[in-house]
């Protein structure tokens, strides 16, 4: 086996395993995950460092992030171009751009543009530095399980479902057996338990999708010029132990140069099409495809571990780093001098999950990757846009009106990789308190109509229920007499699941509400201060 086909199959093997857990990830009728997609997350130095310097702590296990960052600095770029899903997903979506020799203007572009990636690098950490955690926005791991969660499953889930109801409707007996049976092993397999149905999903399908067309201008776009955890394994990999040779029988005739996948071979001369010597190899950029080893016909490119040779330089120039470093600076006060900086009283429905931490050091750890989204067992998690401030876009809110939150579940902090969701047990579910129910008597049909009505106790989980009657005995407009029972709130029970808010009768808004106040999470945000 070439180590062409052997990457080939590990990029195969870690694409199925990341599909494998990502579909995984989701309720399977017991409150326990066995194997999240956060693993991968769990493996990303970016995310790692950056919700460290943001949050000024560490958190659950980085055994993994240090396996990478050690690996990297012993060979170089592998998990780029050996494992990470989003980059093979590029390499796959770059089959579709015709193979051309690189050109002068190729060279030139590989020789300003890939060091975006490290200024926006720069940035991040900058930004992290000063507690604002953007990482997440960017990071290739994060960006792929949000894509996924939010737009690409639900997406392809719909379109499946749709398929086999017209096949339904067609009514043909062989067809609709034999739809029958796919339909019931995609259920076991692919489908999720119920569609999932997201705020903003065509517009973060669009961004991945857009991610993936840029192949189309150039193969492994993203991976050349923009990705910063690329950027971080780049400086890691700058004194890696794995390095690559160039002998004397080298002709420059540029067939290595034609299967580069990063931009560590455009450094040759302005034609691009002539390699200059091992001196002149960008170790930081390159992919360890080992592309260039296979087809070189006078077998003079190879890989092995060394010591002697020095890294070429990385000038991203000074003007540059420093506009990078002041960017991240004034992000800071960019993204905080607004209202919603008090979110707790701001944007009273910005109803965070259950075991989140405080607003603040909750931003500082979440890094929007959308796996509590996915696991939400009713769909009330959605994805904010503005209502957290930007620094918060894409962050888990509950909407109780689409989905409540689930009062034996806790699955949301199990997936959470960063934890800004703690993982509760059982018990200390019970005990949190997410927001506060509140009657709008105005709208509510045993007080503003003398209809009889009792949903909202039904429903509610809490023991004893948070939700009680008093038996009440009025008079209707032609002088009968009418027993009903009006429901009131307990402050102390109500945990603000918004079950009640979820099932009310009422169409349109309901007459029962969830808000944030009296969440557990902060002292300040409660309706009677002590």
């Amino acid at each position: 086996m070439t180590m062409k086909n052997l990457r080939r199959f590990s990029q195969t093997l870690f694409l199925l395993l990341f599909l494998w857990l990502f579909l995984q990830t989701e309720s399977k009728g017991a409150n326990e995950l066995g194997y999240p997609v956060k693993i991968f997350l769990d493996a990303d130095p970016l995310i790692w460092l950056t919700t460290i310097l943001a949050s000024r702590s560490f958190y659950g296990v980085f055994a993994l992030a240090i396996t990478t960052i050690v690996a990297t600095a012993l060979l170089g770029r592998v998990f780029c171009g050996w494992i990470c899903p989003l980059g093979t997903l590029h390499h796959l979506a770059g089959k579709l751009k015709k193979r051309t020799i690189p050109n002068k203007q190729v060279f030139l572009r590989s020789q300003n543009l890939y060091r975006i990636k490290y200024l926006l690098l720069t940035f991040l950490i900058v930004a992290a530095l000063f507690g604002v955690q953007l990482a997440g926005l960017f990071d290739p791991l994060a960006l792929l399980i949000r894509s996924l969660s939010l737009a690409v499953y639900p997406i392809f889930s719909y379109t499946l479902r749709s398929f086999f109801d017209g096949v339904y409707t067609w009514d043909i007996k062989f067809i609709t057996v034999g739809s029958e049976f796919i339909y019931g092993f995609l259920k076991k397999t692919l489908l999720p338990f119920s569609q999932p149905l997201f705020f903003q999903g065509i517009f973060i399908g669009l961004i991945f999708f857009l991610i993936l067309a840029l192949n189309l201008r150039e193969k492994r776009f993203w991976c050349k010029y923009l990705c910063p955890l690329g950027a971080l394994l780049g400086l890691l990999s700058r004194y890696a132990l794995l390095k690559r040779s160039v002998s004397e029988d080298c002709d420059g005739c540029g067939v290595c140069l034609r299967g580069c996948q990063g931009v560590a071979c455009f450094s040759g001369s302005p034609g691009g099409a002539i390699l200059d010597k091992v001196k002149e190899w960008k170790s930081a950029e390159c992919l360890v495809c080992l592309n260039c080893d296979d087809p070189c016909p006078k077998n003079a490119v190879s890989f092995g571990f060394s010591r002697k040779q020095a890294p070429a330089a990385l000038d991203l120039g000074k003007r540059r780093v420093l506009s990078s470093v002041l960017a991240g600076m004034a992000a800071v006060p960019l993204l905080r001098i607004t209202p919603l900086a008090k979110v707790g009283a701001a944007e009273p429905t910005l109803i965070r999950p259950p075991g989140a931490l405080a607003e603040e050091m909750f931003l500082k750890r979440c890094v929007k990757c959308g796996e509590c989204m996915k696991v939400c067992i009713t769909g009330g998690l959605q994805p904010t846009f503005i209502e957290a401030g930007l620094e918060g876009i894409w962050s888990p809110v509950l909407v109780p009106r689409i989905g409540y939150c689930e009062y034996r579940c806790t699955l949301c902090g199990q997936v959470c990789p960063t934890g800004a969701i703690r993982k509760l047990n059982l018990e200390e579910k019970a005990a949190t308190k997410i927001g506060l129910a509140m009657i709008d008597k105005g709208r509510c049909l045993p007080f503003a109509h003398n209809m009889s009505c009792i949903v909202c106790e039904e429903v509610c989980p809490t023991s004893p229920k948070a939700i009680w009657f008093e038996e009440v005995r009025l008079r209707d407009r032609y002088g009968r007499e009418v027993l009903l029972k009006q429901p009131h709130v307990d402050l102390s029970l109500c945990v603000g699941c918004g079950i009640c808010e979820t099932k009310c009768p009422v169409l349109g808004r309901p007459a029962i509400t969830v808000t944030n106040l009296g969440e557990s999470r902060s002292k300040d945000n409660q309706l009677l201060l002590s």
